[in-house]
């Protein structure tokens, strides 16, 4: 395994790539050895860390995301796997794995690296979208681990009808083991994504189109089996064992014709199917729904991105910084098996920090003044998401107010107005449209 070295794609950061033990090439791959690289902003400062995890046709190139982090307090590295960004060779499949479990090896090194950097350091996971799919596999598969999970709109299910991929999941398991490099149809790839993102076209980002590439990466059938059996992990539940942060925009668009509101919205993803399949994570999960973000929240316009650090931050202050709910609630976690938690946070434990401001949370009637959002610096819950850890009930806390995507629950105390399930001013909660 090398050392740290001078990182060849983004100045003043390091990378420290190594062989991956036991990693098989797949048919018709050059005999070349697979590969995993980690990269960090810099040398180690700070008494905690976050490791990052990229998305599918894609590797680390958001070096505001660092800088974020480091200012936070944090030390920032970013993994990249096999056949993916730093360690893509001509003629490898990029992004091709048959097992989302084999990249498990590849997150444990990383650890490592970072523990090695600093013994003991808590540590914090990032993932967006199949890098998330793939990293909350790996941490429910390792308890105590994580201070905390953040995940950026993250692949947890498919888009279109649950029934329609129960019955098509066989079908792709069949062909997968007669035919696993065969290409997956992955439909029409109308370029709109990249336009609303890249510099030269409607955008603000720049990146190399070699490792983050137009036409995206070629999906097969091994791969494609890798991640239902992936989202049957998780539509059957998983257990992490820490606080759990997803962030998805408030909306997808499908469309197949251009228009400016793509700029403000998920072109990838069905971010109805994610917050449905969020809850299956763990018994602490707070969901926040973005108005206006797109598919990489982090590569959203700039008022968004503020308001995303900003519910970040306010969600760290409360569940991962040392002073913040991270020991009582990861005791909880821990002990409670499957259930969901049942103490009681007390009020000064459930707000955010003073220094966090909250993103404003959107209502039937448009955009509620941030300082009256649940979690708004007072004695609320951490978050202000539509689905934002759903259980008043356990809390002494009952919802009021549910309305339509974006949108937050109202937070009262019993013997307010509604102040139970069978208050007349409860709406029941309804179910999100989810498209096919």
């Amino acid at each position: 395994m090398s050392g740290w070295v001078r990182d060849p794609l983004l100045a003043g950061y390091q990378a420290r790539s190594w062989s991956i033990p036991g990693a098989q090439l797949a048919e018709g791959e050059p005999e070349v050895a697979l590969t995993a690289t980690l990269v960090r902003r810099g040398a180690p400062r700070h008494d905690r860390a976050v490791l990052y995890l990229h998305g599918w046709n894609d590797y680390f190139f958001q070096t505001h995301l660092a800088d974020w982090f480091d200012a936070q307090g944090f030390d920032f590295y970013a993994v990249e796997l096999r056949r993916y960004g730093r360690n893509l060779v001509p003629g490898l499949y990029a992004g091709y794995v048959t097992d989302l479990a084999h990249y498990e090896s590849e997150l444990d090194q990383a650890v490592a690296l970072i523990h090695d950097d600093h013994p003991g350091v808590p540590i914090t996971f990032m993932g967006h979208s199949t890098g998330g799919l793939t990293g909350v596999l790996w941490a429910s598969r390792r308890p105590g681990l994580l201070a905390g999970v953040i995940l950026n709109s993250p692949w947890l299910d498919m888009q279109g009808s649950p029934a329609l991929w129960r019955m098509l999941s066989p079908v792709a398991a069949a062909i997968s083991v007669v035919s696993p490099l065969a290409e997956l149809g992955s439909g029409v790839d109308t370029g709109f994504y990249r336009r609303s993102l890249r510099a030269d076209e409607d955008g603000e980002w720049d990146w190399d189109l070699d490792l983050k590439s137009h036409p995206a990466f070629i999906h097969r059938w091994g791969w494609g089996r890798a991640v239902l059996a992936g989202h049957a992990r998780v539509a059957s539940g998983l257990h992490i064992d820490t606080p759990v942060l997803v962030m998805t925009s408030d909306r997808s668009d499908f469309s197949r014709t251009w228009d400016e509101s793509m700029h403000e919205a998920d072109l990838v993803l069905d971010v109805d199917r994610i917050a449905a399949a969020a809850p299956h994570l763990g018994p602490l999960v707070t969901i926040r729904r973005v108005t206006g973000g797109v598919h990489d929240l982090m590569l959203s316009r700039e008022p968004v991105r503020r308001q995303i650090f900003d519910e970040m931050a306010r969600w760290i202050d409360a569940y991962v910084r040392p002073d913040g709910l991270i020991g009582r609630y990861h005791e909880n976690l821990r002990h409670d098996g499957a259930g969901a938690v049942r103490q009681q946070a007390p009020d000064a434990e459930r707000g955010g920090s003073e220094g966090a401001r909250p993103v404003a949370a959107r209502t039937r009637r448009g955009v509620r003044p941030s300082g009256d959002a649940p979690g708004a610096g007072g004695a609320d819950t951490p978050g202000d998401g539509e689905d934002d850890v759903a259980r008043g009930d356990q809390r002494g806390w009952w919802p009021q107010r549910r309305g339509r995507r974006g949108s937050w629950f109202k937070w009262s105390r019993p013997g307010q107005a509604g102040d139970g399930p069978d208050d007349p001013d409860l709406e029941r909660p309804g179910h999100g449209k989810n498209r096919s």
